[in-house]
């Protein structure tokens, strides 16, 4: 059975920092290209970053370029998120993904997903 599970998520100031995790387990973590996705209340899930199965290339949405960063431990089976000038007006609830192909993963159609961890900003 295959599992994401997300942490390090909770309440954090405007401009402050957050590191998001997300474990895997049931799946042959190194051979899927990991993402995060974020959603609002009543809004539609949105993608934040992606990463290469090696690590090596990186992509992020233009809202949160220069100030995410999206890593991997093979050896560990984690993705994390070094979230950093955050915002208040940015989505609360963040996803991590496995998908097979990068097409996939950016049109939300990974095969595996996160529960979700909630990110609060206040201002």
């Amino acid at each position: 059975q295959v599992q994401l599970v997300e942490s390090g998520g909770g309440l954090v100031q405007a401009g402050g920092s957050l590191r998001l995790s997300c474990a895997a387990s049931g799946l042959t973590f190194s051979g899927y290209i990991m993402g995060w996705f974020r959603q609002a209340l009543g809004k539609d899930r949105e993608f934040v970053a992606a990463i290469s199965r090696s690590g090596g290339v990186k992509n992020y949405s233009d809202a949160v370029k220069g100030r995410f960063t999206i890593s991997r431990d093979n050896a560990k089976n984690t993705v994390y998120m070094k979230m950093t000038s955050l915002k208040p007006e940015e989505p609360t609830v963040y996803h991590c993904s496995a998908a097979t192909t990068t097409t996939r993963l950016r049109q939300l159609d990974s095969e595996y997903w996160g529960q979700g961890t909630q990110v609060t900003v206040s201002s």
